[in-house]
């Protein structure tokens, strides 16, 4: 058994070794993975505290128009806000010439109201999304797409009841 824990032990030593010296060659740092460096990361969009400035820094206007084709499904009422399950579906042909090519959640009253930006192309196959969002308090989710055209849609606003908070309460 001693010698288990000594094999484990040995493993677990030469792995941090083997990291801090890639670390210590500069091939691997702590800012190469942080989202601002990120090309074509929203970094304001997701920073904005108010839905107007979180929608205009991400989609480009405030108001879009609702559309059938875009899907929210979110619960009436959600148990706790820490986990709310949305999906989220487009209609789209996801062709080479006519595809979804961004999706955005918003919850707008939040402390961020950006909850997610999804990419898509036509390989994709399909605008299809499931997750699961965290919600400060009973407020309105919404979603936004984008066609590779540059056409805006968007869904109605869904109402989620929170009985207990998830972010910031």
């Amino acid at each position: 058994m001693k010698q288990m824990q000594r094999r484990q032990f040995l493993g677990t030593g030469m792995t941090a070794a083997a990291v801090a010296a890639v670390a210590g060659t500069g091939l691997l740092r702590a800012g190469n993975a942080l989202a601002d460096n990120v090309a074509g990361w929203p970094a304001k969009a997701f920073d904005a505290k108010e839905l107007d400035a979180a929608m205009t820094d991400s989609v480009g206007k405030t108001s879009v128009p609702v559309s059938p084709k875009v899907t929210l499904k979110a619960p009436t009422i959600a148990e706790n806000g820490g986990a709310v399950p949305v999906t989220i579906e487009v209609d789209s042909p996801m062709t080479a010439d006519d595809y979804i090519a961004t999706v955005w959640l918003f919850v707008d009253h939040n402390p961020t109201p950006l909850a997610s930006q999804f990419n898509f192309t036509p390989a994709c196959g399909k605008a299809y999304i499931q997750e699961r969002i965290k919600m400060a308090k009973t407020d309105n989710v919404r979603v936004i797409a984008k066609t590779n055209k540059g056409e805006l849609m968007a869904s109605a606003p869904r109402e989620v009841k929170v009985t207990i908070g998830g972010c910031g309460g």
